[in-house]
């Protein structure tokens, strides 16, 4: 296809089942700056290993709308589910049926790829964990082509690269946006640099994480709060710690009350798989860890306890909605009389939105940032 045609192809793009507002885009100019160097790299026999690709942009570019030739196979990992519901939402409206297969980070997506898209992650640990499995898993003649917004890149950015490519070129800038071009891999060995371990002495718990996880291996100050009103949180038979991250709130539920059965599920893969690490690394077998977006596949009226430090941000900008999805999810999933218990930024001022998704609500806590409140299901009819 010519450029105009890559333009349809990302014009026509949409968040779903993201949260969606006439401010938040399902493509940057970053996308269009990463398609534009892939198309002077590939052959028809090219395997392309996209990373990060929020909601399809790269794939669907590469396989519906890019200058360059079609590739042979194109692999995707994204770690939120939301984007990889979206990038097969797009897909079937594009009208692509095959071409992309979603795969997690490791052997299966790099393995033969000679070509890798990545979407630049926010943080360094993340970008430490992929770079890492390029250098271990794809063929040694492989490019990464890295790409953000300047205004989130940094030269850390290049020296973590530079671990694991003997050659790393920045790019000019365009449309605010900047590449980074990585070759003569430097073949990585010995154990993988995550998840990582460390011990808080505050909780006296073992906490793992993959690089992408939201603070690592810290302690949230949101969840520090929250967990201060743990022996007033009830013992319930099934808990569930949405948007779970490291799986923290989690481990100390599910220690306080050794026999409640509790779930901890997150949209990002990365997260879910450091909770359950985390439950692991404390013995604490009563925990389960499922990837889901806002509880999607639990049945409503499930459960008895939700517990919930909402984030506030979706990707670089700051929005309510990511909130306000979990709230009316968790006025679904939660049984009559069950109780969600939210941390959130006092500046936010959910409670009216908590009142009327799900129930009526009592601020049990507030310092200078956070507020802690208690909301109770209310019952049907």
């Amino acid at each position: 296809m010519t450029e105009n045609g890559l333009g349809q192809v990302l014009g026509s793009l949409r968040r779903h089942p993201d949260v969606e507002a006439a401010n938040l885009q399902a493509w940057d100019a970053t996308d269009s700056l990463l398609l534009d160097a892939a198309s002077g790299l590939l052959t028809p026999d090219s395997t392309v290993a996209v990373i990060g690709d929020n909601y399809g942009a790269l794939t669907l570019g590469l396989l519906a709308g890019g200058p360059g030739p079609v590739p042979a196979e194109v692999r995707v990992h994204q770690d939120l589910v939301t984007g990889e519901r979206a990038l097969r939402n797009n897909a079937a409206a594009l009208g692509v049926a095959a071409g992309f297969t979603q795969l997690p980070l490791g052997t299966e997506l790099l393995s033969g790829a000679d070509l890798v898209l990545l979407q630049l992650p926010r943080t360094l640990a993340e970008l430490e964990e992929i770079s890492d499995a390029v250098a271990r898993y794809a063929p040694a003649g492989a490019v990464l082509l890295a790409g953000g917004r300047v205004k989130h890149m940094s030269l850390g950015m290049n020296a973590v690269l530079g671990k694991y490519f003997a050659k790393v070129q920045p790019q000019l800038a365009r449309q605010k946006s900047r590449l980074l071009i990585a070759s003569d891999l430097l073949r990585a060995e010995g154990t993988p640099p995550y998840p990582v371990t460390d011990h808080n002495a505050e909780l006296d718990l073992d906490i793992c994480a993959h690089g992408a996880v939201f603070a690592g291996t810290r302690l949230d100050i949101g969840t520090r709060f929250l967990l201060t009103f743990l022996p007033e949180i009830p013992a319930v038979a099934r808990a569930v710690d949405l948007g779970c991250g490291t799986g923290i709130l989690a481990a100390m539920y599910a220690r306080r009350n050794p026999g409640a059965e509790v779930l901890a599920t997150d949209r990002s893969a990365a997260a879910v798989a450091s909770a359950g690490a985390t439950a692991r690394a404390n013995g604490l077998a009563g925990i389960t860890a499922v990837q889901d977006d806002a509880m999607s596949t639990l049945p409503a009226g499930s459960a008895d306890l939700i517990l919930l430090n909402p984030p506030f941000h979706l990707g670089s900008s700051v929005h309510a909605g990511a909130g306000l999805k979990l709230f009316e999810a968790a006025g679904r999933v939660l049984a009559p009389g069950g109780q969600l218990w939210t941390v959130y930024n006092s500046h936010l001022r959910y409670g009216p939105a908590l009142e009327r998704l799900v129930g009526p609500t009592t601020v049990k806590g507030r310092n200078p940032k956070f507020t802690v409140a208690a909301s109770v299901r209310r019952a049907a009819g």
